[in-house]
C-alpha cells in the first residue's frame, strides 16, 4: 500500500465533515497507555490558524472519580494550523519522527482513568467515561477516526479505534507507513492436540521437558472460549470440545496473548490456536503473544462450569490443579470457607478474598510449639490449602466486583463463611491458585456458620466481667488532643474518621458490659481533659447510666514520662473500671519492660566465609499497667500489657539472617525481646497477693515462647531452648548483656485454653487465625472463671469497614461495633459472689412456730445464696 499523509487526510476529512468555523477546534487525537512510562497524548488543531494554548490543560479522572486532577498545563504552548502536538511522559521510551512538535509533561494517568482536555476549567474534549470503568484503557492505544474529528464533552466510543499496546508509529508523524499485510493464520491441515493432553495429570504439562519452561515445538489446539482475560491474565481460556471424562486432567487451558483479546473472541466462540506450551511460574498456558496464531470458528454454547470438589486424600492445591484453566462453580459440596475476608493482598498488590477447604486456616504456633514437627506440618498443610478469589480488573477502592451489594450492615463477608454459587476461572500466579470470578453473587450465597451477634454471649454472665481490647490507634489529635512524646499521629487523620472510630469503639465496649476494660493502642497524650483516654471516656459515659459509667486508672505523677505520659511511645495501655462495681485497692503500678540497645558492631555473623558485624539496634516496648481492685473484700490485680510487635527486627533477627524475611520459627521478629518482657513481667508479679489476671495484646500466639514463659514452660521437658534477648536494659540499667535460657515458666493459666482448647483466636494475619490477645490467671483466679469469650467483631471482618477512608473510596461506613479494630476483644466472666450474712435462728414457739422458723431459715438461706446478676 502507498504511504498516506496523515495531516492531508485529516484536513480532507475535516473539510468534508465540518462547516466553516470562526475559530479552530483543538482536540485529543491519540492516546497511548503503553508499558512502563510509555504514555503519550496527541492533540490536533483542525483550524486554518495556529492556536495559543493559554488556559488549556490536560486532566485525568482517577480510578472512577467524578472530579478531575490536573496533569499538564499547556500555557505558553502553541499548536500550528492543521497540525499536531504530542505530549510525552518524561521517561517514555518513544521515538518520534523528525519534525514532530512535541513536549514532555507529567502524564500520570493509568488504564482506569479518563483523560480530558480543558480550557479555563471547562471540558473541551474527553476520552473515556466519567466515572470510568476499572481498567478500561489499560495497555491500550486509542486513535480518533478520520471521519469523526469533532471534540466531545461526553465520551463517544464510536469515534475511536483501538490499537495494540506500545503502537507509536502514527504518533505525531507526518506520514504513516501502512502495516504490510500478513496472511491470516489457518489451522487447516494442522495436527490437533487435545487440551487434556497439553495439561496432563501432573503439576506441569507433559509436553514441557524437565528442567525447561516451554515445549520444544508448537502445538495446535482447538476449543471453545469459556472466558476472556483482559487484565490479571491477558488472553483467553479455551476448553476442549469433547474432553476425556477423566477427573485427573483438566479440559481447559489459558491462551496467553499479552494483551486484551480481540472483541471477536467471546465465550462460546470456537478458536484454534498454535503456539508453544509454557509453564509460566506454575501456570500451564499456550503462548501466542508473538505471532498471534489463532483462527476463529463457529459460535456455539460455552461449556457449563464444572462443580468443584476436593477428593478424599488430596489437598486443595491438588484438586485445583485438576481444574486449571477451566471454569468451575463453588457449591455446597465444594466446602470452601472464607479464611481472610476481602482486603489487601500484598503479594498480588490488589484487594481479594482468601478461601480454604473445610475450615479457616489456623496459625501453626497457635496450635503447637514453635519448630515442633506438628507446627511445621500445619504450616505445610496451610500452604496447599489456599485459593484466592480475584476479579480480572483491579477492584475499585471499597468495591467487591463480584459482590455488588458489599456493605457494612447487611452485605458483609466473615471469616468462616462458606462461599457458594461463585463461578470463575482457575489460574495460578504469585505462587498461589487464583479463581478469577466471572459472575456476581449475593449475601445469600455466603452460608454463615457463625454470624454477627449484637453483643457477646458472655455479657450477662458471672459476677463481674473483665475485657481486653486493642483499640487500633485511638488518637484525638484531629479534635485538638494533646501532643504525645513522639508527635506521631498513628490514628485518624480527619475529624470524621476519628468520630467514626470512637463511635465504633463505644458501640463495642457498651455491648461488652465489662466492669474492667484493659486498653491497648490508646494515644499516649496524658490524662487531662484533652487526652485520648478522657475523650473516649466522655463519649462512652454519655451512653451509660451512672451505675454503668467508667473511670480510668491514672498512674502516679512520679511514674510519668516527662511528668505527663505513660512511657515514651506514641501509644500506650490504659484501664477503665466501673466504680459502682469494683473499687481501687491502692495505687496503680507501672511495670517497666526491657529495651534493646545494641550499638553498631555489637553482634556478628558469618556470611560467605566473611565475618559481618551488625548495624545498630534500638528497640522499645510499652510498659505494663497493674491495678488492684477490691470486690466484696476479695483482691483482684489486673495487669494490662502490649508487647513489642512482630514487624520490625531486633539484633537476633539480623544474626539469624532473618532481618529481611519472616523467621523460620514462625514467631515473627523480635521474639527473644518479647521473651525478655515476659520474664520481667513474670518476676514483677511473683509476690502479688490474691487473684492475678494478666491481659493484653502480647503479640504472641498461644504456644509461642512469651506465652509459654508466662504459663507452663519446662525446659526439662522441651527439646528446644527459649532464650531472652541480648543487649537489654531495664530502667536505664544493664539488664542482660547476653540472652539467657529460660528454665521454668511462671505458672499462670491460659484461661482461653483451659476453657476452650488451643484453637481460639482474636486476630487474623495472612489468612491464618490465632490469639494475640490473652487472659492469663494465677490458680486462684482460674478457679473463678465462669466463661471466656473472644467476641468476633473484628478479626473475621473485612478491614475495609474500619474507620479509615483512605483506601475505601465511596464505601459507606457504619458506627456499629464490627471492624471497630483489627483485634477481637477478649472478655472474661468471673465469680465473685456477695458474702452471705449469717442468719440468727428464730426462737421456737411450739410445733407450728418451729416449722415456720425452719421454713423461714431455708428461704432466707436460699435468697442469700443468689448472686447478683446483671
Amino acid at each position: 500500500m502507498e504511504h498516506v499523509n496523515k495531516l492531508t487526510a485529516i484536513s480532507l476529512a475535516v473539510a468534508a465533515a465540518l462547516p466553516m468555523m470562526a475559530s479552530a477546534d483543538v482536540m485529543i487525537s491519540e492516546y497511548v497507555e503503553g508499558s512502563s512510562n510509555n504514555k503519550a497524548i496527541e492533540l490536533y488543531n483542525s483550524g486554518a490558524a495556529a492556536v495559543d494554548l493559554a488556559g488549556y490543560k490536560l486532566v485525568r479522572y482517577k480510578d472512577g472519580a467524578s472530579t478531575s486532577l490536573d496533569m499538564v498545563t499547556l500555557d505558553g504552548q502553541q499548536i500550528a494550523a492543521e497540525s499536531t502536538k504530542v505530549i510525552l511522559h518524561p521517561s517514555a521510551a518513544i521515538t518520534l519522527a523528525a519534525g514532530v512538535d512535541s513536549m514532555t509533561g507529567d502524564l500520570y494517568f493509568n488504564g482506569g482513568d479518563a483523560v480530558a482536555l480543558v480550557k479555563d476549567d471547562v471540558v473541551v474534549d474527553i476520552l473515556g467515561e466519567v466515572p470510568t470503568p476499572a481498567g478500561w484503557g489499560q495497555d491500550t492505544g486509542f486513535q480518533r477516526k478520520l471521519d469523526a474529528l469533532t471534540p466531545d464533552t461526553v465520551f463517544a466510543p464510536a469515534k475511536w479505534d483501538t490499537v495494540a499496546k506500545d503502537s507509536f508509529s502514527g504518533l505525531g508523524s507526518l506520514t504513516v507507513a501502512a502495516e504490510p499485510e500478513t496472511p491470516l493464520f489457518s489451522c487447516s491441515g494442522a495436527q490437533l492436540v487435545p487440551i487434556y493432553e497439553v495439561q496432563g495429570a501432573g503439576e506441569s504439562s507433559p509436553l514441557v521437558p524437565a528442567g525447561s519452561f516451554e515445549s520444544d515445538a508448537e502445538v495446535t489446539v482447538r476449543g471453545v472460549v469459556t472466558a476472556r482475560g483482559d487484565s490479571l491474565f491477558k488472553g483467553f481460556y479455551l476448553q476442549d470440545l469433547q474432553g476425556d471424562n477423566s477427573p485427573f486432567t483438566s479440559d481447559g487451558v489459558f491462551v496467553f496473548l499479552g494483551e486484551a483479546a480481540p472483541e471477536a473472541i467471546q465465550p462460546g466462540v470456537e478458536v484454534c490456536v498454535q503456539g508453544k506450551v509454557k509453564e509460566y511460574y506454575g501456570l500451564t498456558q499456550i503462548d501466542i503473544k508473538a505471532d498471534k496464531k489463532f483462527e476463529l470458528g463457529a459460535t456455539t454454547q460455552a461449556p457449563a462450569p464444572a462443580a468443584f470438589y476436593v477428593a478424599d486424600g488430596e489437598t486443595l492445591a491438588q484438586a485445583l490443579e485438576r481444574y486449571e484453566g477451566m471454569k468451575i462453580m463453588l457449591d455446597a459440596g465444594s466446602d470452601m470457607k472464607v479464611s481472610r475476608s476481602f482486603s489487601f493482598d500484598y503479594a498480588a498488590g490488589r484487594n481479594n478474598l482468601l478461601l480454604s477447604y473445610q475450615a479457616p486456616l489456623m496459625k501453626p504456633t497457635q496450635m503447637y510449639p514453635a519448630m515442633s514437627d506438628a507446627a511445621l506440618a500445619l504450616a505445610k498443610a496451610n500452604g496447599v490449602n489456599q485459593l484466592f478469589v480475584e476479579s480480572d480488573h483491579k477492584a475499585t477502592a471499597g468495591v467487591v466486583p463480584y459482590f455488588p451489594d458489599f456493605n457494612a450492615e447487611t452485605g458483609y463477608i466473615r471469616v468462616g463463611d462458606q462461599l457458594t454459587n461463585l463461578q470463575g476461572m482457575v489460574g495460578y500466579s504469585y505462587g498461589a491458585y487464583r479463581l478469577v470470578a466471572t459472575n456476581s453473587i449475593t449475601a445469600g450465597d455466603f452460608l454463615r456458620t457463625h454470624d454477627r451477634t449484637s453483643a457477646p454471649e458472655i455479657a450477662t454472665k458471672g459476677d463481674i466481667r473483665v475485657a481486653s481490647f486493642n483499640v487500633l490507634n485511638f488518637f484525638n489529635d484531629v479534635v485538638g488532643g494533646a501532643a504525645n512524646p513522639s508527635g506521631d499521629n498513628r490514628g485518624a487523620l480527619t475529624e470524621a474518621d476519628m468520630l467514626l472510630q470512637r463511635a465504633k469503639i463505644v458501640s463495642a465496649i457498651t455491648a461488652m458490659n465489662a466492669d474492667i476494660v484493659g486498653l491497648m493502642e490508646i494515644g499516649n497524650n496524658g490524662f487531662g481533659a484533652d487526652s485520648a483516654i478522657q475523650n473516649l471516656l466522655d463519649a462512652l459515659n454519655a451512653e451509660l447510666t451512672a451505675d454503668e459509667a467508667y473511670s480510668f486508672v491514672e498512674i502516679a505523677d512520679e511514674d510519668k514520662f516527662d511528668g505527663k505520659y505513660f512511657g515514651s511511645d506514641a501509644i500506650t495501655v490504659g484501664m477503665l473500671y466501673r466504680a459502682a462495681r469494683v473499687s481501687l485497692d491502692g495505687a496503680a503500678r507501672v511495670i517497666a519492660t526491657p529495651e534493646q540497645h545494641a550499638g553498631a558492631g555489637a553482634a556478628s555473623r558469618e556470611k560467605d566465609d566473611k565475618l559481618e558485624t551488625s548495624p545498630a539496634y534500638d528497640k522499645y516496648q510499652r510498659h505494663s499497667l497493674a491495678q488492684s481492685f477490691k470486690i466484696h473484700d476479695e483482691r483482684l490485680t489486673v495487669v494490662v500489657n502490649h508487647l513489642k510487635s512482630k514487624g520490625s527486627g531486633c539484633v537476633e533477627d539480623w544474626q539469624n539472617f532473618e532481618d529481611k524475611t519472616d523467621p523460620a520459627d514462625m514467631q515473627g521478629k523480635c521474639n527473644a525481646f518479647r521473651v525478655s518482657a515476659a520474664k520481667v513481667i513474670g518476676d514483677a508479679l511473683k509476690d502479688v497477693q490474691g487473684d492475678l489476671l494478666v491481659i493484653g495484646d502480647m503479640n504472641s500466639y498461644g504456644l509461642e515462647d512469651p506465652i509459654r514463659v508466662l504459663t507452663d514452660f519446662d525446659a526439662a521437658k522441651s527439646d528446644r531452648d527459649i532464650m531472652t534477648a541480648s543487649w537489654t536494659t531495664l530502667d536505664g540499667k544493664v539488664f542482660e548483656r547476653q540472652g539467657s535460657k529460660i528454665d521454668k515458666g511462671f505458672g499462670l493459666v491460659n484461661l482461653n485454653t483451659q476453657a476452650h482448647g488451643v484453637d481460639t483466636y482474636s486476630y487474623s494475619y495472612n489468612g491464618e487465625l490465632g490469639n494475640l490477645d490473652h487472659a492469663l490467671g494465677n490458680t486462684s483466679l482460674a478457679a473463678r472463671l465462669v466463661d471466656i469469650e473472644d467476641w468476633h467483631i473484628n478479626a473475621v471482618e473485612s478491614n475495609l469497614f474500619e474507620y479509615s477512608g483512605k483506601y475505601t473510596g465511596s464505601l459507606e461506613k457504619s458506627a456499629n461495633a464490627f471492624s471497630a479494630s483489627d483485634h477481637d476483644p477478649v472478655i472474661l466472666a468471673l465469680s465473685y459472689p456477695a458474702p452471705v450474712a449469717p442468719v440468727e435462728p428464730a426462737p421456737e414457739a411450739g410445733n407450728n412456730g418451729g416449722a415456720l422458723g425452719a421454713f423461714g431459715l431455708m428461704l432466707l438461706s436460699l435468697l442469700g445464696l443468689q448472686r447478683r446478676r446483671r
